[in-house]
């Protein structure tokens, strides 16, 4: 057998671990996600709010083609961070999955289902070998039978409930400002400010709705809806001004 030297196989192949029990190639992707712009979900009893950074890398890029923020039943959309490409196809897998369940049992597919859906296909292809997991983060939100729904789903293939989370950069700060000010029975108006507020956070320089997009579902009619750019300056002139930086010690 010839000697493999240390790192030579499980950092280069995703079906080895290496000796203590990692998946570099899953790392990785991890990684990838950590450097894309910020995400974030909120989950309230009146339904849920998906927010994320978009930004244009030239100035002749027609806007409404840079989507953060998908549809993928008129009832669930995600919003993802990371490789934007591979989120892509994964949102359609969604789709075809949503419309699937219509065809078979004639009822929306719930929203848990297709985020474990979508979580079972990210799983697949960390244990094959010639090819790479998906670099990329999503978070599905949805209103179904049960009530309003916030799952992340991970490039490993883990699925987790949150009331809100936040994936992307700039992770760290997004959560602590929700785990401050977050409240389960605040309004859904209440929500999309807090969402901008937190997204406010990290973003560079003034919020604006160039540099924002948002997506709510109601609990009381179960449907996915974009905040146009009319809407988001309206949330945006009643949040104010964003707050001074705090004077750093040294």
């Amino acid at each position: 057998m010839a000697f493999m030297p240390p790192g030579a196989g499980y950092d280069r192949a995703i079906t080895v671990f290496s000796p203590d029990g990692k998946l570099f190639q899953v790392q990785y992707a991890q990684e990838a996600v950590k450097r894309g712009l910020p995400a974030l979900g909120i989950k309230v009893n009146e339904g849920v709010v998906l927010a994320a950074e978009k930004r244009t890398r030239n100035k002749l890029v027609e806007e409404v083609s840079i989507e953060k923020i998908f549809q993928m039943d008129e009832h669930i959309g995600a919003a993802a961070s990371g490789l934007i490409a591979d989120a892509r196809i994964l949102i359609d897998q969604a789709r075809l999955e949503a419309q699937i369940n219509r065809l078979r049992y004639d009822e929306p597919i719930s929203v848990q289902a297709l985020a474990k859906r979508i979580g079972d296909i990210k799983q697949l292809y960390t244990q094959h070998g010639g090819v790479r997991p998906f670099g990329a983060r999503l978070l599905i939100a949805g209103v179904d039978a049960g009530g309003a729904h916030l799952f992340e789903t991970d490039p490993s293939g883990v699925v987790a409930a949150y009331k809100a989370q936040a994936i992307g950069g700039g992770t760290t700060t997004v959560t602590e400002f929700l785990e401050r000010r977050y409240d389960e029975k605040m309004p859904l108006d209440d929500a999309i400010l807090l969402a901008l507020e937190a997204l406010q956070t990290v973003i560079e320089g003034e919020i604006n709705p160039e540099k924002v997009e948002m997506a709510a579902i109601s609990s009381k009619t179960k449907k996915f809806k974009k905040l146009s750019t009319e809407n988001l300056a309206k949330y945006i002139r009643r949040l104010g001004p964003k707050p001074p930086a705090k004077p750093t010690k040294g």
